[in-house]
């Protein structure tokens, strides 16, 4: 559910980021430190604008740590989206669409294929999806602070919870909408000074 993204979006080749890591030490951590981590992890690696290095950094975490966690699967996929690897990126998003049941199982399969419709030009694809998360309704035992995979809360660097708001990343779904024809990373930031009657539409 969470992803960093790089202000560096622009970068000459002498202002080229240093993507340079310790492989090692990164395989080393535990998912709390190299996933949760909102400074840390593969997402020092996002924060310098290097995603294709953070996607390389998630595959052989998960790889190394035989984890099969829907978590990874999706961020690998935002990195992947944001270095223009579109196909491998679709192919994350769908192996991360496999994650709960229920209500809230439900939201997510629906952002996930709104944001695979996106990243495939389909327009109406992620129109469709939208609606129906719009539409899906709040669950009775929805929790407002933000878990991970385990079942921990995701804490903010002020260590505060991480609240989210129903339904689920609805407003991503929204700003994929209004910077149709960008590339996933710039619509996924896009701004909401854009924001019109369409969102409520």
């Amino acid at each position: 559910m969470i992803t960093i993204l790089s202000a560096l979006l622009f970068l000459s080749p002498a202002q080229a980021a240093d993507c340079s890591y310790d492989r090692a030490a990164l395989i080393a951590l535990d998912q709390d430190r190299f996933d949760q981590d909102l400074d840390g992890g593969w997402r020092a690696l996002a924060n310098r604008g290097c995603e294709h290095a953070a996607a390389e950094a998630i595959r052989d975490w998960r790889e190394a740590h035989k984890a099969e966690l829907s978590t990874l699967f999706w961020h690998e996929g935002q990195m992947r989206a944001n270095a223009g690897e579109t196909d491998a990126a679709i192919g994350l998003f769908q192996r991360a669409r496999k994650r709960t049941g229920g209500d809230q199982g439900g939201a997510w399969a629906l952002y996930v294929d709104g944001s695979i419709a996106f990243l495939r030009g389909d327009k109406d694809g992620l129109e469709a999806a939208r609606a129906k998360l719009a539409a899906t309704p709040k669950p009775a035992d929805f929790d407002e602070v933000a878990r991970d995979d385990k079942g921990k809360p995701i804490l903010m660097p002020d260590g505060n919870p991480w609240r989210i708001q129903w339904p689920l990343n609805l407003n991503v779904l929204d700003a994929l909408r209004r910077c149709w024809g960008q590339t996933y990373k710039q619509a996924y930031a896009c701004p909401r000074v854009a924001a019109t009657k369409q969102e409520g539409s």
